[in-house]
């Protein structure tokens, strides 16, 4: 995992400010209902100074939908 500088300036927890990214690895990524077969990674932004996870996001949510729901979003934004 790389450190890097995250827009978040203090962690909620503990004030701290230096921040890594890191990604649930093995079983531990996001599933859809919708599509069985098709799940993306599950990525957090975590606190160096006490550990905490302060967020955690997928990079494409659109993924989870079916395709048809995926694409009536895309043609509506």
């Amino acid at each position: 995992m790389a450190k890097v500088k995250i827009r978040t300036l203090k962690c909620p927890y503990c004030g701290g400010t230096d921040f890594v990214k890191g990604y649930q690895a093995g079983h531990g990524g996001i599933v859809s209902a919708e599509r069985p077969l098709t799940g993306t990674w599950l990525y957090h932004t975590i606190c160096l100074s006490c550990g905490s996870v302060t967020r955690s996001y997928v990079t494409d949510p659109l993924k989870l939908l079916k395709k048809k729901n995926s694409d009536n979003y895309k043609n509506n934004t």
